[in-house]
């Protein structure tokens, strides 16, 4: 399984622990940080063989850190990996349940829907309908429970296909442009609940999450994945749908 992690504060330590005691081996790409928390994960490497620690001289994006990371697991053979953040707010207590999902359906990927708890924000729960409604219509409703949530299982080799072939998918965008650009080369979604929990900055909880730039990155993207690649493609869509219908 693969974390990628960009200044994620104290919560990554015991992020990494609990995914260690469900998973091996976990992997953790650390993007450009500038907390000095590569230094605290590559003692725990050097003290667990089943973690691997890599860094990444510049911040460039949780997309980038992720198609580094499954272009290693790739080049070590490895099919498919489980992507979690690692500022604890993904349940590492799901992971072996959406592992043996994706074992059971090697071609499909496997979507989290986020449980959300009380400590979610309000403009978080309900802004994200918006993104799910678009991410729905450029599938033609192919199963997307929720576009946004990051704890999910992919197939690598078809990931990497799709993010070599153009260059977004590399920020706030990638979760989303993901699972839209799979439906549309044929990976269908298996979708498994997982609870959410947002911490507070006292607790130790860390946001990058900007209200304005990352809404204006999603808008963007989607704007580009409806007249670009929707458009274009919406008879394949249509006869798909048809089959399957």
């Amino acid at each position: 399984m693969l974390i990628p992690s960009y200044n994620p504060g104290p919560k990554v330590f015991a992020t990494v622990r609990a995914a260690l005691d469900q998973w091996a081996p976990v992997w953790v790409v650390v993007d450009g940080s500038t907390d000095h928390s590569e230094h605290r994960l590559s003692q725990m490497a050097a003290a667990d063989a089943n973690l691997r620690v890599f860094v990444l001289p510049k911040n460039r994006g949780k997309g980038a850190a992720v198609l580094f990371g499954l272009r290693e697991a790739l080049i070590s053979g490895y099919t498919h990996a489980l992507i979690m953040d690692s500022d604890g707010q993904h349940p590492a207590d799901r992971i072996p349940a959406f592992m043996q999902a994706s074992q059971a359906a090697p071609e499909a990927m496997v979507l989290g829907i986020p449980v959300f708890d009380d400590s979610a924000p309000r403009v978080r729960v309900h802004g994200r309908k918006v993104s799910n409604w678009w991410a729905n219509l450029e599938t033609l409703w192919a199963g997307i429970h929720d576009s946004l949530y990051g704890f999910r299982v992919y197939p690598i080799l078809a990931l990497v296909s799709v993010m070599r072939r153009q260059p977004w998918m590399r920020r706030f965008d990638f979760d989303v442009e993901a699972v839209v650009r799979l439906c549309w080369r044929g990976v269908r979604p298996i979708n498994l609940p997982a609870a959410v929990r947002y911490f507070r900055p006292e607790d130790g909880g860390v946001s990058h999450f900007n209200y304005w730039r990352d809404n204006a990155l999603l808008t963007w993207m989607h704007c580009r994945l409806f007249f670009l690649g929707f458009i274009p493609r919406l008879p394949l869509l249509i006869a798909r749908r048809l089959r399957r219908g």
